[in-house]
């Protein structure tokens, strides 16, 4: 089958596969089939077998581990980036994390450390992973990172996540237009609800799930294929003049939510 678009030689990062059901893994299957060379992260050794046989099976050159609250992990991580390839075109930010007791609580009721900690791994990371991309990018590049329509809308038992993924939003803009000079573009990919280890987190999802289909106007599920063909557009040079969105990939919920 040909691919939907030619990423033959690009050399991309993905940060965030947990499994073979993750939307990391399907950005990362449709990478590979347009022809990009992809490095991929895992959590800990304990996720690490989790994502080894994904990597296998598309082909990842490499793997390396990348826990950002890890100090000194995520330098590392762009350190070999650096030394195996000498530069990086595309990279996929696809982690978030919020403790569970302030995930599932009330938004007012969420401790000062749990609020830091969600944004931190969930933002703030992808501030740092552009700071760090922004040198090996020397002929331009692509930065994405997924959020999702709790960030606009009060979306039931999304709770924390919402203003996080908001600030994700907005930190996708300022990064756009501060390395648009250099020719590195930014998108955030907003998909509807996917059944993934991640979403499992968040209170009565299955609800959540059932609801956003019948939704959406043509009432049928986005699944992780659909994202990755979207994040491999957004990587190529066909969207070469697009940068600083907020992209949904959702059938259409957002028009009916």
């Amino acid at each position: 089958m040909k691919p939907l678009v030619d990423l033959t030689g690009k050399r991309g990062l993905v940060i965030g596969i947990a499994n073979d059901k993750s939307i990391a893994a399907g950005c990362a299957d449709a990478f590979a089939g347009c022809g990009a060379r992809l490095a991929a992260t895992y959590l800990n050794e304990k996720a690490k077998d989790w994502v080894t046989p994904v990597a296998e099976r598309l082909g990842v050159e490499w793997t390396a581990p990348c826990d950002v609250r890890v100090p000194g992990q995520l330098e590392a991580l762009f350190g070999e980036v650096e030394r195996r390839w000498d530069g990086l075109d595309f990279l996929l930010h696809s982690i978030a994390f919020a403790p569970r007791e302030d995930l599932h609580g009330r938004v007012v009721d969420c401790s000062a450390d749990g609020f830091a900690m969600a944004m931190d791994v969930s933002c703030h990371s992808f501030l740092r992973m552009a700071k760090l991309a922004e040198p090996l990018m020397k002929v331009g590049g692509c930065l994405l990172c997924v959020t999702f329509y709790g960030s606009e809308r009060v979306v039931q038992h999304y709770n924390l996540m919402g203003p996080v993924k908001a600030a994700l939003e907005s930190a996708t803009r300022y990064i756009a237009a501060e390395l648009g000079s250099k020719g590195i573009r930014v998108h955030a990919i907003s998909p509807g609800p996917i059944a993934t280890r991640a979403a499992s987190g968040i209170e009565r999802f299955d609800e959540l799930l059932t609801r956003a289909a019948s939704e959406m106007p043509g009432q049928q599920p986005v699944d992780i294929e659909d994202v990755g063909a979207l994040a491999a557009f957004l990587v190529s040079d066909a969207a070469r003049r697009i940068t600083g969105t907020i992209i949904p990939v959702d059938g259409g919920q957002h028009l009916l939510a």
